[in-house]
């Protein structure tokens, strides 16, 4: 086995605070009770706070209901401009009457999924979660174990859906960590559907609403709040600065305004204290293994794919990267195949290492070559012992 190493460029000696275990000893703290925030490409948690401990979801359960519905749409069980008709329990459960968010939906109108849509994502509508979850599900009770199924497929291990709407349930609760790994999804799967949590505003029956979400105006793209007298304040978000995205949720706060406060200063966090830096870029060649029979007497070797590390900002340390090789290797090699390891060492500690890959194929050579190189090879080491 060889062993070939060389420091980092400039911008990879940003990984002196990127350890195993809490990563990202950052001094952050917040006054929410329960927190959590993730980065969106690497995964690499920045910030938990009781991220497990399980809460009322309030509106933030619309998210599960959202992500049902979006569900429905890809499979092309309902189409955007079919229409549901407005209940006696729509109406009066989550209608004006009702005292909480609403859309105002009219008793006995037909309304479109689309417009369901913006008026659960956008005004938070009560009424229109009950509307889309009947018209779905044939009842709120059917549609709730349709979230729950979907719940359990995406990874929410802590959390369970009473209602569509969020209203107060003895069987509803979730986790800061679990709404974010739904916030993760909704954004994953459906980034064209996405863009409706970044409307502020929508008009329906010449009723305008704005978007609740307090952090839009700081640059965020969703998702959403939530509030209930036992769940407190809380609130789902997501923002995007260059090619790095962030997640988080926090909840049970006291007020609107220290919502809106803790929100901005986790966005501002995740976003300026940490920066992805490239460790190696797809299709650049970081070594080389010699081959013994082959048509070739070496080759390159690759990682599969561009490889980054999430470190905090303007660290520095002595970090390098070492290329720990199988070679000399036996013809035939395969293209992908793996012949070795790139490590990122940071003193006599291996930060991650990436398998790297046969650049190309390397097909075993010829009777006559093989006698050829061996000679070669034999009259090389003489001279090289005469010396």
């Amino acid at each position: 086995m060889t062993v070939f190493e060389r420091p980092i460029v400039a911008t990879l000696l940003a990984i002196a605070l990127a350890i195993c275990g809490a990563r990202f000893a950052h001094a952050f703290e917040t006054s929410a009770p329960t927190a959590f925030m993730k980065d969106f490409t690497t995964g690499d948690v920045l910030f938990e706070k009781n991220a497990d401990l399980e809460i009322e979801p309030a509106s933030l359960a619309k998210l599960m209901t959202i992500a049902v519905v979006f569900n429905e749409l890809k499979k092309g069980t309902i189409t955007r401009d079919q229409t549901f008709e407005v209940s006696e329990n729509a109406w009066r459960t989550g209608g004006a009457a009702s005292g909480g968010s609403t859309m105002f939906l009219p008793l006995g109108s037909s309304v479109s999924v689309d417009d369901l849509i913006k008026g659960i994502i956008i005004q938070s509508g009560n009424d229109a979660t009950i509307v889309i979850a009947e018209g779905i599900s044939g009842s709120v009770e059917a549609f709730s174990q349709a979230m729950n199924a979907k719940a359990a497929e995406i990874g929410l291990t802590h959390s369970r859906f009473g209602n569509s709407s969020g209203l107060p349930d003895p069987d509803s609760r979730v986790t800061t960590r679990d709404l974010v790994t739904l916030a993760e999804h909704l954004i994953r799967e459906y980034p064209d559907d996405y863009a409706i949590f970044s409307q502020e505003a929508f008009t329906f029956n010449g009723i305008t609403q704005k978007n609740r979400n307090p952090v839009l105006q700081f640059g965020a793209d969703g998702l959403k709040t939530g509030h209930t007298q036992a769940a407190g304040y809380g609130l789902v978000a997501s923002a995007k600065e260059a090619d790095r995205r962030i997640v988080f949720a926090l909840s049970r706060m006291e007020s609107s305004g220290e919502r809106a406060e803790e929100a901005r200063r986790m966005m501002e966090f995740g976003l300026q204290d940490f920066e992805e830096v490239t460790l190696a870029s797809e299709g650049e060649t970081v070594g080389e293994v010699p081959v013994r029979g082959g048509e070739m007497d070496s080759v390159a070797l690759q990682t599969a794919e561009r490889v980054s590390l999430l470190v905090p900002t303007g660290s520095l340390s002595d970090a390098r990267r070492v290329v720990r090789d199988n070679g000399p290797v036996e013809a035939p090699v395969a293209k992908g195949q793996r012949l070795g390891w790139l490590q990122i060492k940071r003193g006599e500690e291996t930060i991650r290492e990436i398998p790297l890959l046969a650049a190309t194929g390397i097909e075993r050579s010829g009777f006559f070559s093989r006698i050829a190189n061996t000679i070669a090879g034999h009259l090389s080491w003489k001279t090289d012992a005469a010396e």
